[in-house]
């Protein structure tokens, strides 16, 4: 069986904004070709398409994901909706993570933020009501055991584990199998306790790095007192905010079979899922101090590619920062970079894998290899993209 990848090459130039700070507040950058360069980290860009998901109505809510460490305040809630005992609940659902080797706090919260899918959850619910009686008996049958030792004891992840009946405990992890969710399907996930229930994602973004050479810089600024006297000196506050201003080139690429192997062979949701990721990606914009910048400009440059091998990442195009000229800015000459490198990759490895290729331009660039892949919008490349992987599932 043929894979199936589909590539995204995005070029999305920024006026000024910080969209992805680092740990002093500046601006993230790297080095790349010897040059600093603005950077975004792929999970701010993973974030961004996240939040888009729901936004696009293509997936039903049990089809999501959601990033919590709250999963037992949740279940507990959840329980208490269908009539449990509040407190019962609450231990209820202690004592069934734990028999998945899953440890709270003192607060219910786990351990570590958990990525788990709407029907994962709904999935747990369910069992805890329907196997209430057992659950209550084995708590109360295990109280001593867990409660009556030594700290040491009480704290075990094994004593806890070995006091819920197995068939409960096998029933958990099964239904921990991603549940259909895209959000996992595409991003994968990792739980450290229960490696099994672990999930590679089909789904690989790139840190977006600015084609040009970027300068960060400082924005000093005061706020005014209103309720200050007219005859008082000063500002109220002072401070400062790191910016920028750059041109990204922005990749990812997705595999449609192991999306598909992900999602349980479902090829209906398979196709759903991939439209939501190249919809989101194209749109996604980080929320990083928008509302100081407002720095929402959409991509001015989409490259859609269908393949069957051989990902090309494009960032090479960009070795050497691009220079804005006289009569071309750093959009149109980031653009004609990535058509001519396209061209030596292809003149170099050859085009055989390349199922189907398709771009859409907001300027007026002149793309000498890939002219003859340019549609008129959006809305058509996209479609282009979901009828080459129809025809190929």
């Amino acid at each position: 069986m043929e894979r199936i990848l589909v590539e995204l090459h995005i070029i999305q130039n920024f006026g000024p904004a910080n969209l992805n700070r680092d740990d002093t507040g500046m601006p993230k950058e790297c080095i790349f070709g010897g040059h600093p360069r603005a950077t975004i980290s792929s999970q701010c860009l993973k974030r961004a398409a996240r939040e888009d998901f729901a936004s696009l109505g293509l997936l039903p809510p049990e089809a999501r994901a959601v990033r919590t460490r709250r999963l037992a305040i949740e279940l507990a809630e959840r329980l208490e909706a269908e009539g449990k005992d509040p407190a019962t609940a609450e231990q209820v659902v202690r004592f069934v993570l734990g028999g998945v080797r899953l440890r709270l706090d003192g607060k219910n919260l786990t351990e570590y933020l958990l990525f788990l899918g709407e029907m994962e959850m709904d999935g747990i619910s369910a069992l805890c009501h329907e196997r209430w009686d057992d659950l209550v008996e084995a708590m109360e049958s295990a109280s001593e055991a867990l409660d009556g030792g030594s700290p040491k004891r009480r704290a075990s992840k094994e004593a806890l584990w070995r006091a819920v009946p197995a068939d409960i405990r096998k029933a958990t992890q099964r239904i921990l199998d991603g549940g259909k969710s895209a959000d996992i399907a595409l991003f994968g996930r990792h739980v450290a306790d229960i490696p099994d229930r672990n999930h590679e994602g089909a789904l690989q973004v790139a840190y977006a790095i600015s084609t040009n050479r970027v300068t960060s810089e400082l924005d000093y600024f005061t706020a005014l007192d209103d309720l200050q006297p007219d005859d008082a000196q000063g500002a109220g506050m002072i401070g400062h905010f790191d910016f920028n201003s750059s041109c990204f080139y922005r990749y990812s690429d997705v595999d449609v079979r192991a999306l598909q192997q992900n999602l349980q062979g479902d090829e209906d949701l398979t196709l759903s899922s991939l439209e939501a990721s190249v919809r989101s990606f194209i749109r996604a914009v980080p929320s990083g101090n928008q509302s100081r910048t407002a720095a929402y400009s959409p991509p001015s440059f989409v490259l859609a590619v269908v393949r069957k091998a051989g990902l090309w990442s494009l960032v090479n195009a960009f070795a050497m920062p691009v220079r804005p000229t006289w009569d071309k800015d750093i959009i149109t000459l980031s653009v004609e970079a990535i058509d001519r490198y396209w061209d030596r990759l292809a003149r170099v490895y050859g085009e055989e894998d390349i199922v189907g290729k398709w771009a859409v331009s907001l300027g007026d660039e002149t793309l000498d290899n890939l002219g003859d892949s340019v549609e008129t919008s959006v809305e058509k490349l996209v479609s282009n993209v979901m009828d080459s992987v129809r025809g190929g599932l």
